[in-house]
């Protein structure tokens, strides 16, 4: 990364975490949890193609996945499995590496970023990452993708005070939820199984502006050609229902109130145990601490806290 990143300031946390790179110490920080604590491999943000252009990212992508399948192989008591890491700018490169990370090493999983340099992931280039994954039965990690180049103002170059991260990130996730929700991907494959961090972002807590005002009113702030596209591509149910398709992750730092609303939104079978682990201010474990003290505490049956816990994502990663 230092020797690749474009702008190496904005790793400077990344490279300051060692329970990020250092496997003894993620190890040390996991013993915690006690023997039964696992955790599913993904790689860390920044996106592959932020670090290197189409000729680059196909071999980052394999030395990733190959060193997350080394540790699950080493581990497996602690690393069940990974998730794949995709070169996206290079397409015909991510389907090869989609079919080697699955097929020869085992990933239960690929991650997508919610934008491809800043391209929408319904641009028909990428279709058929998610073709192939729902052809598959396997799940995709969407993960937010905004730095502070994404500024708050037309007026503005860069994003103020972080705003890029704690707001931008729910908002990037809920934009890319939508473009594929209203480019038909959800209507074409039903069962594809896509998993949003941040408890699907902004998405339950706007259910009734989605719903209501949006997917029920939908084109009447459209005008001209842009209506008639609009019109086109309407879908055969209310886009609020294939909201309710998508999966999520509990990585909300420890909110108590998020994760009713999250949960409600989406239901027990939907909702699946996330950290955001090594991301707080102790460089890891606070996170899984505040999230397994907020799911203890919901007013919920046990079996649906063990759903949470790892039924739903060994079931989704075909596990059991």
């Amino acid at each position: 990364m230092r020797e690749l990143a474009v702008d190496r300031a904005a790793f400077k946390r990344w490279l300051e975490l060692p329970a990020l790179h250092d496997v003894d110490a993620r190890l040390r920080m996991m013993d915690e949890f006690g023997e039964d604590y696992q955790q599913v491999l993904t790689l860390s943000s920044p996106p592959l193609e932020l670090l290197a252009g189409p000729g680059e990212s196909a071999a980052l992508a394999r030395l990733a996945n190959t060193s997350m399948r080394e540790l699950c192989a080493r581990r497996p008591d602690r690393f069940p499995a990974f998730v794949a890491a995709l070169p996206m700018n290079d397409p015909d490169a991510t389907m090869t590496e989609l079919a080697h990370a699955v097929d020869d090493l085992g990933a239960r999983g690929v991650q997508v970023f919610t934008n491809v340099g800043g391209r929408p992931l319904d641009e028909p280039e990428f279709a058929p990452v998610f073709d192939e994954m729902a052809r598959r039965d396997l799940p995709v990690w969407l993960h937010p993708a905004r730095g502070a180049g994404f500024a708050d103002y037309a007026s503005e170059d860069t994003s103020a005070y972080e705003i890029w991260w704690a707001l931008g990130w729910p908002y990037e996730t809920s934009v890319a939820m939508a473009r594929l929700v209203f480019s038909g991907l959800m209507e074409r494959h039903p069962d594809i199984k896509i998993i949003t961090h941040h408890l699907g972002a902004m998405i339950p807590y706007l259910e009734g502006r989605i719903g209501l005002g949006w997917s029920d009113q939908l084109g009447s702030r459209t005008a001209g050609d842009a209506y008639e596209r609009l019109h086109r591509a309407r879908l055969p149910r209310r886009p609020l229902e294939y909201f309710r398709r998508f999966y999520a992750d509990t990585a909300l730092s420890g909110s108590a109130i998020g994760t009713r609303c999250g949960l409600d939104f989406f239901g027990t079978d939907r909702v699946l145990f996330g950290t955001d682990c090594p991301f707080d201010p102790e460089g890891g474990p606070l996170y899984i601490r505040e999230t397994i003290r907020v799911v203890d505490g919901l007013d919920i049956t046990e079996a649906e806290r063990e759903q949470i816990y790892h039924g739903t994502v060994r079931r989704l990663m075909r596990l059991d």
